[in-house]
């Protein structure tokens, strides 16, 4: 007996002849995590034989009485990295698979979600984008046409259908769906605390009477939307997520008010009191090992709470490099699971799952979020209007309420201030929490 868990009173025999970390991986996440069934994972023909309850066959051997037969693929029982034939059909209106001819289910399930899951192609020889980040375009999904489908929901939905016809009864019980509004403070105020020397700086380069009028308190800085946000998540009794760049120095791609600056504290420290927050490790810490630990510790002392999640600044990360730091740094959480150039569902779910790490086959302690819908990739990439975005989040949400995953949304401070390049984009948010159920 390799494995076993006890969920809502059903107990799952699941034979296979060969084990691996793999195996247990995937059957954790489907079993317990997305079906709320208990499960148990044996190599013991006899004792599967004679077992009375529910069974799956994960083996291509043959077995007599009522059982659910998968077929398994060898991704499962490999170790190592290597490429592998992907030869995708459709199946109940979607993509598939690692197709099974014979079976109870038309492709094997286990090996096609942990594909998915892992990022296997990641890990593979790929094309690199313009920020040196895993490109979209090297992608299964982007291929086969399912990056904006929470693939592995929707299988995960047929399957529950299928072992419900070959055994009535059975309760399977999903997760409930739900709505985490995440935002990231890259630039926490357009003007305001800058220093003197980057706004002449700024005013030289770009000579604007707002800036003047924010510098002399006429009005507000244009990134200024805390309070808005803060009176939206009260009214719509919302629980978000702050991700903080505390870099302590300024670069082409980080920007942010100075860590040590009194309102880039005190407004930290503010957000820390009400919501949950998270470091956005700065690109610097991609380069140089000891700033991200330097990072987290000054976010800390400025929250004055444990830091243990994050998301990566511009969504750059490299498997497995990054989470592996990450872990070691003592983050938990890691919300970066998504593209950083177009929306859509990176690992194709809308569900938390733990990071499993290829280069040493283990299972990690850290636990990933991953969002489909960030307003710069539709603003800046795919250059949309308020309004498509406005139908581009509600068909995300739509997709990840049916299928019982957690849509995940990335926001900006900018985008929802008074700046007129974001014209129009408050508002839209605004509607699209208001027709939210609460």
């Amino acid at each position: 007996m390799l494995q076993s868990t006890t969920f809502n009173g059903y107990m799952i025999l699941i034979y296979s002849n060969k084990t691996s970390t793999r195996l247990q991986y995937i059957c954790k996440f489907i079993f317990k995590e997305q079906l709320g069934l208990a499960y148990s994972i044996t190599e013991d023909r006899d004792g599967f034989s004679n077992h009375e309850g529910i069974k799956i066959n994960y083996s291509t051997q043959s077995f007599t009485g009522s059982l659910f037969n998968i077929p398994p693929h060898s991704l499962l029982f490999e170790t190592g990295i290597q490429p592998q034939s992907i030869q995708c059909f459709e199946f109940k209106n979607h993509k598939a698979f690692f197709k099974n001819i014979q079976g109870d289910f038309a492709f094997d399930i286990f090996a096609a979600c942990f594909y998915l899951l892992s990022r296997y192609e990641e890990y593979l020889p790929h094309e690199k984008d313009m920020y040196g980040r895993y490109a979209y375009e090297n992608s299964l999904a982007w291929k086969e046409g399912f990056l904006k489908l929470p693939l592995v929901n929707i299988w995960l939905h047929d399957f529950a259908i299928s072992l419900q016809e070959k055994f009535p009864g059975i309760d399977i019980q999903f997760p409930a769906a739900g709505f985490v509004p995440t935002y990231d403070i890259d630039i926490a105020w357009s003007y305001k605390y800058k220093g003197l020397i980057r706004n002449i700086g700024g005013f030289i380069k770009s000579p604007t009477l707002n800036r003047l009028s924010v510098l002399f308190g006429l009005q507000k800085d244009p990134y200024y939307s805390y309070q808005y946000m803060d009176e939206l998540h009260t009214a719509n009794k919302l629980s978000p997520v702050y991700f903080f760049l505390v870099a302590t120095w300024n670069s082409v791609y980080d920007k942010n008010i100075s860590p040590y600056s009194h309102a880039m504290w005190k407004l930290i420290r503010q957000h820390a009191k009400k919501y949950s927050i998270g470091l956005h490790p700065s690109w610097k810490s991609n380069e140089k090992d000891p700033v991200l630990k330097r990072e987290k510790k000054i976010l800390e002392t400025a929250s004055g709470a444990p830091i243990l999640k994050s998301r990566q600044h511009y969504i750059k990360f490299t498997l497995p490099q990054t989470f592996q730091k990450l872990a070691d740094t003592g983050i938990e959480d890691d919300y970066s699971m998504g593209y950083g150039s177009i929306n859509g569902f990176r690992a194709s779910v809308a569900s938390g799952f733990q990071w499993y790490n290829l280069q040493t086959e283990t299972i990690s302690k850290l636990r990933l979020h991953p969002f489909c819908f960030m307003d710069a990739n539709s603003f800046y990439e795919q250059h949309f209007t308020a309004e498509q975005a406005y139908e581009e989040l509600l068909h995300y949400y739509d997709l990840c309420k049916k299928y019982h995953g957690t849509f995940i949304s990335i926001f900006h401070n900018n985008f929802l201030g008074t700046d007129k390049t974001f014209a129009g984009w408050k508002e839209m948010y605004s509607r699209f929490i208001s027709q939210l159920p609460r």
